[in-house]
């Protein structure tokens, strides 16, 4: 099929589970997402597929999913952590889509703040994976005891502070903040 026919409708959550706003290659406008003729439809093996399934927006719409493509997805991640796609997807069929969107919308705002206040250098890519990867909930406090935590600190000391924030937590609940390279 021509690609020309694939399109996307949501930039926060792709056909296949990824949450695009809180990917760094998205934030920094660097990627145009899974829509014909950008870089993720030409190397991705999914996007082609809604279009067979009738242009479904999310892969949990299809009779057929979950499918082989998604076998070992969570194993391998690109700029963005593809851990939790399963998971999210079916979050967002179970609560509804719209109720999916406000959360992500919440984590968007969580990781600006974190962003503007905190980022160095290319700790950004660290920060992105954190909020994908944590509850909303866990976020807020540990932005909210950072901003209290930090005000008198230089940028490189605040910047240090909420990452040792959020491994600590992140490793109490068993999360890795590491993003796992390989075939994706």
């Amino acid at each position: 099929m021509p690609e020309k026919e694939f399109k996307r409708k949501d930039n926060l959550l792709s056909l296949c589970g990824l949450n695009c706003s809180l990917c760094p290659m998205f934030i920094e406008k660097r990627c145009s997402g899974c829509r014909a003729g950008s870089t993720c439809y030409l190397t991705c093996e999914i996007a082609p597929c809604s279009i067979e399934h009738g242009n479904i927006d999310y892969c949990f719409e299809c009779g057929e999913y979950p499918c082989d493509k998604y076998d070992g997805i969570e194993l391998y991640d690109s700029l963005i952590t593809h851990r939790n796609q399963k998971k999210d997807l079916q979050k967002a069929k179970t609560i509804g889509i719209e109720k999916y969107h406000t959360e992500q919308l919440e984590k968007k705002k969580i990781l600006d703040r974190i962003l503007n206040r905190y980022a160095i250098s290319n700790r950004h890519i660290f920060f992105c994976l954190a909020v994908n990867l944590l509850e909303v909930d866990d976020l807020k406090l540990i932005l909210g005891e950072s901003d209290e935590s930090t005000q008198d600190m230089t940028l490189n000391e605040r910047s240090d502070f909420i990452k040792n924030k959020l491994y600590d937590f992140a490793k109490k609940m068993n999360i890795s903040l590491e993003l796992n390279t390989g075939k994706y």
